[in-house]
């Protein structure tokens, strides 16, 4: 049976066959927003044109007027951040996915599932070179900093610490060989592919929850983009973000930790990957 979202979207699509909608997302969503854009299109005959890159540098580009209308982030701050400005239009807004946190390989390291102390984590680095997004802006790396900083080691392992300018960067260094560990999202590790493997998960209280909120931003007027946005919380499009890894947030909890929200509710710990 199809979903009504979907429903509203196929006869939206009748109406106009050649619409487009411009969508910028986190770039750790690459690989199940690709697949969940080609269905759409495929379904709708509408054209979703995404742009992937850190969250702060589209949150930068969309204050800049860059013209987009859907913004999925990876990070609440950021996404606070544009409602505060007025750039998008918050009762569309709702918290999306979540995601894990692990430690990355290209080396034959036993698997440990949680890293639970610092020690485990120095005593695998070594002096070797540890591979993050930026620490100080990209959620990935703000949320691997806050990890190594709960067990205790950030200071010890920073000066290892080679920075890319989003996770995805950061995950191909640690592909190619160039460094031998790092710290990803656990929907980034490859599927079907074991040239990079996970050592471990960090616990889930080492750090801020990963939350992925979505808005439609003010610039996006064409009810297009509106179905679009439904459409990412169909079971079509929520399969996929499972099979890459992803929790998608029951829906009556989707407006859990949002600015305008009258309460903070809690949200499941996720289950092991």
């Amino acid at each position: 049976m199809r979903s009504p979202a979907l429903l509203v979207a196929l006869l939206l699509s009748g109406q106009s066959a050649m619409a487009e909608v411009t969508v910028f997302a986190a770039a750790s969503l690459k690989t199940a927003l690709d697949e969940i854009a080609a269905d759409y299109s495929g379904r709708t005959g509408a054209k979703i044109v995404v742009s992937y890159a850190g969250t702060p540098a589209l949150a930068r580009q969309i204050e800049a007027g860059a013209p987009a209308d859907v913004f999925i982030s990876a990070s609440r701050d950021w996404m606070d951040h544009l409602e505060e400005q007025g750039l998008i239009q918050p009762d569309t807004r709702r918290n999306l996915l979540m995601n894990r946190l692990v430690l990355v390989t290209s080396l034959r390291v036993p698997f440990r599932h949680t890293l639970r102390t610092g020690a485990e984590v120095t005593a695998l680095l070594g002096e070797q070179k540890l591979s993050m997004a930026l620490v100080d802006s990209v959620p990935a790396g703000q949320y691997g900093k806050e990890a190594l900083t709960s067990l205790g080691v950030w200071d010890e392992v920073k000066d290892q610490v080679i920075q890319s300018e989003n996770v995805a960067q950061a995950l191909r260094l640690v592909a190619i060989g160039e460094v031998p560990f790092g710290i990803v999202y656990w929907s980034d590790l490859p599927k079907g592919n074991d040239t990079v493997k996970s050592v471990g998960l960090f616990p889930e209280e080492s750090h801020s929850r990963i939350i992925y909120p979505v808005a439609l931003t003010t610039e996006a007027t064409e009810p297009e983009a509106a179905a679009f946005l439904d459409y990412l919380a169909t079971v079509e499009a929520v399969a996929v973000f499972k099979k890459n890894g992803f929790y998608a947030i029951p829906l009556r909890r989707t407006n859990c930790f949002l600015p305008h929200y009258p309460t903070a509710c809690d949200l499941p710990l996720l289950p092991a990957p």
